[in-house]
């Protein structure tokens, strides 16, 4: 990278400011990132078999990326809105990374999540922020005439910010001072601000037909309404954070408990009422409230393939099939999930030899002493597949982790911190996806997730094929 502008250091940063900035603005999400590390501590404790012996510092022996991982979610009101953020994303090394229809849950929204794309960057610094976009066209007429006005008269980006995107755009760089510039200006389109943009009774238009809008279209800049930290055990998490007092919601969402976790699990405290003061028709403040900000935890499990991401989702249909045709609720739900789920295989060998998940592929300590000691030339020259490997214990396999999001999981947590929506749900829910239309805002084509994870495990395998001199190595 040239000049002194590392993109893996300044997302680093970026985040560590950006989560300080929301501890103080939300104190709650301290003690969530406290009682985390509490539960990482005693799940590591437990499988060691050391409960009550001696406290252990999960940050010791989990992965380094694990205590600093965050994603982050923002609501966008326009496209120009849209395009400006991947522009500020992408000098972070963040890039949109697939596309989340969210009429499926009744929200007039669509979304991406910018992140890094490659493992290496994964590795040194996993920011992720989901960023959705209000889609116009399923607004009732006033709603839309009304979001259009109050949008039109706000810019959630610094005037320094936008020159500092522009200096990227010809320089390709940017110094020392600049970088810390950029993270000072580009927390200000994060920040929260206890002033609406609208007038009461406009909000309460908005709020009408569905709280999300007037979360969007209320306030001068796009708040983050969480930030996530990753958890080991969520179920632990969960249960601590009602015997903490934690207004936490009534299930976790995502897939089941299982030995090999998958995709994505979620759960959260309920969004605060926040006071909020909004002008009145002579122009002074009049107090009243709003409901958006929440606490978010999440367990990220493995990757799966679009064969397995199609079981899941078969699974996932037939079990909200039965759970709405018998009216069945929480604890009956779950029990029905764990049920169904058993459908899936849960080893780590069935994954892989039914191609359900991705995985990276390494050299064992055995491959490394034969290549050390030159005492095997058999593979040199040659084809081999991978089971042969592995059966000679030559290879082994570790499973990608899950960088992306579950739209319904999303949805389920998002619709837990709402209550009643909306006078025009019937229009969200009926409204196809819009692909084509988003990549128009955001100026830019969106990475397919499939594709990113298949590369990954290409990569991975072409490295120890190139290590063990092999002709082709044959998945």
């Amino acid at each position: 990278m040239p000049g002194d502008w590392d993109q893996d250091v300044l997302r680093a940063q970026f985040c560590h400011a950006l989560s300080n900035m929301y501890k103080s603005e939300v104190p709650l999400y301290g003690d969530l990132v406290d009682l985390v590390w509490e539960a990482d501590a005693k799940t590591i404790q437990a499988s060691q078999g050391l409960e009550g012996k001696q406290t252990i510092d999960p940050d010791d022996i989990l992965p380094s990326r694990h205590r600093v991982e965050r994603h982050g979610a923002i609501r966008l009101g326009t496209a120009q809105e849209l395009s400006t953020i991947r522009r500020m994303f992408a000098v972070m090394g963040m890039y949109p990374v697939g596309y989340y229809d969210l009429s499926l849950a009744g929200f007039p929204m669509h979304a991406t999540a910018f992140r890094p794309k490659t493992r290496y960057a994964l590795t040194q610094h996993p920011f992720r922020v989901f960023t959705t976009v209000l889609r116009m066209e399923l607004l009732t007429e006033q709603t839309r005439q009304l979001a259009k006005k109050a949008l039109d008269q706000r810019n959630i980006f610094t005037p320094r910010l936008l020159a500092l995107l522009d200096i990227v755009d010809t320089k390709g760089s940017l110094s020392a001072t600049e970088c810390a510039e950029f993270i000072e200006n580009g927390l200000e389109t994060f920040r929260w601000h206890s002033k609406a943009t609208v007038t009461l009774d406009e909000y309460k238009i908005l709020k009408a037909e569905h709280p999300l809008i007037a979360d969007i279209v209320s306030f001068p800049s796009s708040h983050i309404n969480h930030l996530t930290p990753r958890t080991i055990d969520i179920d632990l998490v969960q249960q601590l954070m009602v015997d903490h007092g934690m207004p936490a919601k009534e299930r976790i969402e995502g897939p089941p408990k299982r030995e090999c976790p998958i995709l994505l699990r979620q759960t959260s405290f309920k969004a605060l009422e926040e006071t909020v003061y909004f002008r009145d028709t002579s122009d002074t403040y009049v107090k009243g409230s709003h409901t958006a900000r929440f606490g978010e935890v999440e367990q990220r499990g493995y990757a799966l393939t679009r064969a397995g991401r199609q079981l899941y989702d078969r699974i996932l249909d037939r079990v909200n099939a039965e759970a709405a045709k018998n009216n069945i609720k929480l604890a009956d739900y779950e029990k029905l999930l764990e049920d169904q789920f058993k459908a899936f295989p849960d080893t780590m060998s069935a994954l892989r030899d039914l191609n359900l998940a991705y995985f990276c592929y390494k050299l064992t300590p055995n491959a490394e002493d034969l290549l050390k000691e030159s005492l095997d030339a058999s593979f040199e020259n040659c084809s081999a597949s991978v089971q042969e490997l592995l059966e000679k214990d030559l290879l082994n396999y570790e499973p990608l982790t899950y960088e992306d999001f579950l739209p319904l999981s999303a949805g389920g947590i998002f619709n837990s911190n709402l209550g009643n929506v909306s006078q025009s749900k019937q229009l969200i829910m009926s409204a196809d996806p819009d692909l084509d239309g988003f990549q128009r805002c955001l100026g830019a084509p969106v990475a397919d997730e499939f594709h990113l994870y298949e590369e990954m495990q290409r990569e991975s395998l072409e490295h120890c094929r190139q290590r063990l001199g092999l002709i082709k190595l044959i998945l």
